[in-house]
């Protein structure tokens, strides 16, 4: 049997209208020819809500007593031996009185999943459990009710229902949300201008990263190696040395200067496993990043161009943070860095090439000239040495060939 198929309305906030776009989408369905039942609707006294759910067919809640106190909860026996096509069930994150077979809603679900029912669920951002502390510090609010995030994210569908701070308020005024007795308290507090903000920021972000899933599967499923700059990523590349400091400072202030863009770090660990660097100061570079809002990872590699590539081509980077080398130039000259490879290797994805204390020409102390003027190369000394390197190697050639009779070549070469 087919697993059933999980649609969810993300609420930003709560009377956004996600119960109400529910049952729109139910009745829609309806009138395509499926077969749906409302297993929970809660329309919390709202008119419109209510009018909306005409029509639907309502399997009978099942009543519970708790401490005295008479609830009601879906029946998911009842639904279950239903059978729909499609069943709505509201509040995703509830928790079931105490007595029923699953202590969450969220598994009632699983189990009507599992029976091949397709179901169309409701849940606000603030009962996401992974932005729990980030509500409870913007509303002052503890969610006691919240949904493992790895739920949401299995869903085939997930559409956020959202209203602008001031229309939500309005709606709050005119007692579409909440009793009358309610309204001031919810103005002055939960329901201020800052916290519908932060809350809808929240949920589109959320949001975003769920779609950017979608959107890496869909690239490795088809094999796209190039990257789609659908959202900025800048990758700073770490060495452990004493200029990873000044990099991750450096890509943090081109993420802040681009909204919604994501800041990584990366360091290759030697495939050997030969610790080539200071582990105190990887970690103090790993605390930095991860207090500017950055993520620090690690691969293991020969090449580190090739393993510094093949990550920003899976994480989808767009650009990439290097270190200016600290090698001299001889060195430069001899072998490329890993700067010029990486700028070759890059292709579109643009590479931020940062100077800093350590590299090559940038560390060393200036001398500043004695009193009295330097004694150091000025023009005359300049062009008398250059006279006595052009005349004195033909010197040193004539005299050598007139002594290669006495001369071996171990002491030609030595002179």
């Amino acid at each position: 049997m087919a697993r059933g198929r999980l649609q969810i309305y993300l609420g930003a906030a709560p009377g956004v209208g996600k119960t109400y776009t529910m049952l729109e989408e139910g009745q829609r369905l309806r009138a395509a020819g499926s077969d749906v039942v409302a297993g929970f609707v809660e329309a919390h006294g709202r008119r419109p809500t209510a009018a909306m759910a005409e029509g639907i067919e309502t399997v009978e809640r099942r009543a519970l007593t708790h401490r005295g106190v008479s609830f009601t909860e879906m029946d998911l026996d009842a639904v279950l031996a239903r059978r729909p096509q499609v069943a709505l069930v509201d509040e995703l994150a509830h928790t079931n009185v105490p007595g029923t077979r699953n202590a969450k809603r969220w598994q009632d679900v699983e189990e009507l999943l599992d029976a091949g029912i397709d179901v169309v669920t409701t849940v606000n951002v603030q009962h996401l459990e992974s932005l729990n502390d980030v509500v409870m510090q913007i509303t002052g609010v503890r969610q006691r009710e919240t949904l493992p995030d790895e739920v949401a994210r299995r869903a085939g569908q997930i559409e956020l229902v959202d209203l602008p701070p001031e229309a939500l308020r309005r709606r709050l005024v005119h007692g579409d949300i909440y009793a009358p007795d309610r309204i001031e308290a919810a103005l002055t507090h939960y329901f201020r201008v800052g916290n519908l903000i932060a809350l809808r920021e929240l949920a589109l972000l959320w949001l975003a990263d769920r779609v950017e899933e979608g959107l890496q599967r869909y690239r490795a499923e088809h094999g796209i190696a190039a990257p789609w700059e659908t959202r900025e990523r800048i990758l700073v590349a770490l060495t452990g040395g004493p200029e990873g400091e000044t990099l991750i400072r450096r890509a943090a202030r081109i993420t802040a200067r681009t909204p919604g863009s994501e800041l990584l770090a990366l360091h290759v660990v030697p495939a050997d496993g030969l610790a080539t660097t200071d582990p105190a100061a990887l970690d103090r570079q790993r605390r930095l990043v991860e207090s500017l809002g950055g993520g620090y990872h690690q691969t293991t590699g020969d090449d580190v161009v090739a393993s510094l590539m093949d990550f920003a081509r899976a994480e989808n980077v767009t650009q990439i943070v290097l270190g200016a080398s600290r090698r001299g130039r001889l060195g430069m000259m001899l072998a490329p860095g890993v700067g010029h490879r990486t700028v070759r290797a890059s292709g579109p994805v643009d590479v931020h090439v940062v100077t800093h204390e350590e590299a090559a020409g940038t560390g060393r102390p200036v001398r500043l000239p004695r009193p009295g003027g330097s004694r150091g190369t000025g023009p005359r000394r300049f062009w008398a040495a250059l006279t006595g390197a052009v005349l004195l190697l033909p010197v040193l050639t004539v005299a050598m060939a007139a002594l290669r009779d006495r001369l071996d070549l171990s002491t030609v070469l030595v002179v």
